[in-house]
């Protein structure tokens, strides 16, 4: 199905839904679609932290360390 099939699918789905517990529940989803959790926000924080402190490695770095594994 692609993505046209599939929206058009839920559109007469969610018109034709009686069941306010689930409409509800789409408009929360709707709501915080493009909005980060607390623990995104506070993980985003600490790599800012640790980028300004300098606690940070370059990819080649990483790379090397991890190599056998690669």
């Amino acid at each position: 199905m692609n993505t046209y099939a599939a929206k058009l699918d839920l559109i007469h789905w969610i018109t034709e839904l009686q069941d306010v517990s689930v409409l509800t529940r789409i408009k929360s989803i709707k709501e915080n679609a493009h909005t980060a959790s607390v623990a995104e926000m506070m993980s985003v924080e600490r790599g800012m932290e640790d980028f300004q402190k300098g606690k940070t490695r370059s990819h080649l770095q990483v790379k090397k360390r991890y190599e056998k594994w690669l």
